[in-house]
């Protein structure tokens, strides 16, 4: 009887001992974060992220974050920021700041991810949320659609050297290149256009085109506004082939040009010093492009030779890129598109008028709005419209 009664006792006090033994799993606080949706804007912006600690942490709960590029993408439409957060004992809530890039371009929603990783003393409910940017330039008069398609050139030639090139990737006018002129000129600057010519109508997109709009707008007593560009005394050349990537407006009354004048304008006048069109377009017809020269021993005497081209790829000028080209030799200068000869003047073409076409020219980028040429917008034209270029390379 003894030995049970000694055998149910140690039993007992086993079974204590080992009880009291055994420690319960401490009950971690939980890491969440939830998707969200931001407006892009039309420019940076720092919004919030909150990175939440639920449940009782009694010490330090650290955790490393990223953020990873879905449809949105790095440094495009937002800047990646990653890094360590340390929740002190008692801490639950966290704010982590996300820069949203803004801009003006007609786009779908697009998204980015935050994740959290190795979590030291806390558990996830969940690991990845997903920012959800939304477009705010649908319905706004103000948005730019950049194309996505279109015609390209290289950047080299055989047998010739990149001698000078504008990519118009600063994100701002290089003045050593270009010279705004301001104004309404002379009488339309000489076609009674009806816009008035400012700085600000010119601008950058996305730190690789720029652009130059035309707006319906009051200034100084004119309806509407425009950029006009020109390389005067900043860079001139002669002989080589030209290369302008663009797209362009559209609309009644739209008059996009990517054309050249003689360096001596100032003293010879127009048309005396020659006028090298290697792209006009009426905004009405914007599946045609017109390549021309003008020419002529003074004003009574001014005439010109050209010849239009379709569209080659069967887009419309706005729709896609397009490459705008000039091959210009001594006596001889040829005008294309997309690569695709249509226009080809020599001195034999100029009824006897002097060639002026073997000295040197400078560049002079525009969109007029109305003039003798395209006559005035009407009610269907829609603005802003703009002329988006890409690029600009001279090979001799």
């Amino acid at each position: 009887m003894k030995f049970i009664y000694h055998l149910i006792l140690f039993t007992i006090l086993f079974s204590s001992c080992k009880d009291d033994s055994i420690l319960e799993d401490p009950v971690l606080p939980v890491l969440k974060i939830e998707n969200i949706e931001v407006e892009e804007g039309n420019i940076d912006q720092i919004v919030s992220f909150s990175v939440k600690l639920e449940g009782e942490n009694l010490t330090n709960v650290v955790v490393n974050y990223n953020t990873i590029e879905q449809t949105a993408i790095d440094s495009l439409d937002f800047e990646r920021t990653f890094g360590q957060l340390i929740f002190a004992p008692n801490e639950t809530e966290k704010i982590v700041e996300l820069s949203i890039l803004g801009d003006q371009l007609n786009e779908t929603t697009e998204s980015f991810d935050f994740i959290l990783l190795n979590p030291i003393n806390a558990t996830m409910e969940n690991n990845r949320a997903t920012i959800s940017i939304l477009d705010d330039d649908d319905g706004n008069s103000n948005n730019l659609t950049i194309p996505l398609i279109g015609y390209t050139t290289p950047n080299t030639y055989a047998g010739m050297n990149l001698v000078w090139s504008d990519e118009f990737n600063d994100g701002t006018l290089n003045e050593s290149y270009w010279t705004h002129e301001i104004g309404n000129g002379s009488s339309g600057w000489g076609n009674n256009e009806l816009q008035y010519y400012k700085a600000e109508n010119t601008y950058f997109a996305l730190d690789e085109y720029m652009v130059i709009e035309a707006k319906e707008e009051n200034e100084s007593g004119f309806d509407y506004t425009s950029s006009r560009l020109v390389s005067q005394d900043k860079f001139e050349f002669k002989y080589g082939r030209v290369d302008i990537r663009a797209a362009l407006p559209k609309g009644r009354g739209l008059w996009p040009a990517l054309w050249m004048l003689g360096a001596n304008f100032d003293t010879a006048g127009w048309p005396a010093c020659g006028e090298i069109d290697i792209m006009e377009m009426l905004g009405h017809q914007n599946n045609i492009v017109h390549g021309t020269v003008h020419f002529g021993a003074d004003f009574s005497q001014h005439s010109f030779v050209g010849a239009s081209r379709l569209s080659p790829s069967g887009n419309t000028f706005d729709e896609a890129f397009h490459v705008f080209s000039l091959v210009w030799e001594e006596d001889h200068i040829q005008i294309l598109v997309d690569d695709i000869l249509y226009s080809e003047v020599v001195p034999s073409d100029l009824n006897g008028q002097p060639w002026p076409f073997n000295e040197e020219f400078f560049f002079i980028f525009n969109v007029a709005v109305g003039g003798n040429w395209p006559g005035s917008p009407n009610d269907a034209t829609v603005f802003p419209q703009r002329m988006i270029v890409d690029y600009v390379r001279v090979f001799q």
